[in-house]
Order: C-alpha cells, then structure tokens, then sequence
C-alpha cells in the first residue's frame, strides 16, 4: 500500500432492491436518497473520493446519470457478486483502503465515518468498522479495509453468501484477519434502532427526519436524529417491527 493511501467511499446501489425497488433514487426533502448520502459522505475530511458501485443492468442507468451529474466516480458490474462489483470498482479507480457503504445509509453521519477511518489509520489492522459489536442504529454502518485485503478475501473464497455481502467473510474470520471496533459513545448508541432504507416503513421514518431537520440544519449528524426521536417517539415505532434480513 502507498505511504499516503488514496481511501475511496465505496456506495453499493442499484434500483432493482427486493422489498423497496428503486429505493435509492426515492425522494426526500426534494432530493434522492442517494444525492443525500453522497452529500454527507463530502463532508468526510479523510475522504479522497466516492465511487457508486452499481451494476452494468439498463435499469441503473439513471443510478449512473445523478453520479455523474454530482461529479463523483461510477463503475457497474456485477449485480449479484457484489464482492467482484466493488473490488473491481477499486482497482478502476485506484483505490487503495475502501470505505465500503451501502446505498441505503441516506442518514449517514459523516462524522462516525471518519471516526472509523481515523481508527483504522491508527490501528494498523485489517479491518474496521463499527458493526462488529453494533452500538450505532443501523443505518451508520461503516466499514474501512484495504483494497489487498478484499483481493485476499476473492482468492479464499467462492461462497455465494460472502461475495453477496462483500466484507462478511472479513469478520467472521477473526483467525485470518485482524479487526478493530469503533463503538459509540452512550449518548449516540441505539443498536435497536432502524435508520437503513430497505422497506416502506424505513421509507417513511427517513422521509420524516428529513422534513423536520433538513430545512434548518442540512447537515444535521445522528445527534440530531436521535433528537427528534426522543422528542417524537412514536416514529421510530413506524419501523420497529420491521425484520431486518442481515445483521
């Protein structure tokens, strides 16, 4: 790896989602989801770049066409390896430690994903994230690896399952790999709480937090969020029954 690293945002979106389709490009306060979260991801000062990981489907030409229009990187592959989807992403784009996100973190606090980096910069370790003992409400998810590190996971490894979820293969073998934990302060942890985009329940609690913080505060962090849950606690009740698929 470069003595100076080049971290890359990778951001896993496409529109043909199961439960929600077309989830990423849904609107909130007069913006789509995606626009949102890659605007968040900006204020990331570690941040050299942000790469929307799609696929080569006609479905996510529009995908392609906000990334383009916002000036942030692109590549399609794969739609159901996503592991090859995003390493590839990474060696098109010169990336040496990959922020891997999904597309359905529009809430994202830019402040915990440089917590996060900065963790892994000083750690010295494979791996970092805060979702291996999950203290953040889903939906703050953050992972940070080297790109050689993902190359190694591809090499070991052919199962559906680990190349669907891209770094699960990563934590689930503490034996290869060494992993570090950034868990959140009391004041910000809610390991119960949704905040993911992944069904019309999620659709509604988000669109509600963007209403109510947005127009005064653009770039309101989880603080914020947990704020206005507090002080209207029947929303997070909209998606509280909500299965959640992966941990």
């Amino acid at each position: 790896m470069a003595e100076t690293p080049r971290i890359v945002a990778t951001i896993e979106a496409r529109m043909t989602s199961s439960r929600l389709p077309g989830k990423v490009l849904i609107e909130a306060a007069g913006k789509p989801m995606l626009q949102h979260m890659i605007e968040r991801l900006q204020r990331v000062p570690s941040l050299d770049g942000i790469v929307v990981a799609t696929t080569g489907n006609a479905t996510d030409a529009p995908v392609v066409d906000l990334a383009e229009e916002m000036g942030v990187g692109v590549f399609r592959g794969s739609e159901d390896d996503v592991l090859v989807r995003v390493l590839d992403a990474a060696r098109a784009h010169n990336i040496d430690v990959i922020v891997e996100m999904t597309g359905d973190c529009p809430l994202i606090d830019p402040a915990l994903v440089e917590d996060c980096i900065r963790g892994y910069l000083a750690a010295g370790v494979d791996y970092v994230s805060n979702v291996l003992e999950r203290t953040y409400p889903r939906g703050m998810d953050t992972q940070v690896f080297a790109t050689d590190i993902l190359a190694d996971v591809a090499r070991r490894t052919d199962d559906s399952e680990d190349h669907e979820h891209v770094s699960i293969y990563i934590y689930r073998h503490p034996e290869i790999y060494t992993r570090k934990n950034m868990p959140g302060p009391p004041e910000l942890s809610d390991p119960d709480l949704a905040l993911t985009l992944d069904t019309p329940e999620d659709l509604d609690l988000i669109r509600r937090i963007f209403d109510t913080l947005y127009p005064n505060n653009p770039t309101f962090g989880l603080a914020d969020i947990l704020g206005v849950l507090k002080d209207s606690p029947e929303l997070a009740e909209l998606n509280a029954h909500v299965r959640r698929k992966h941990a």
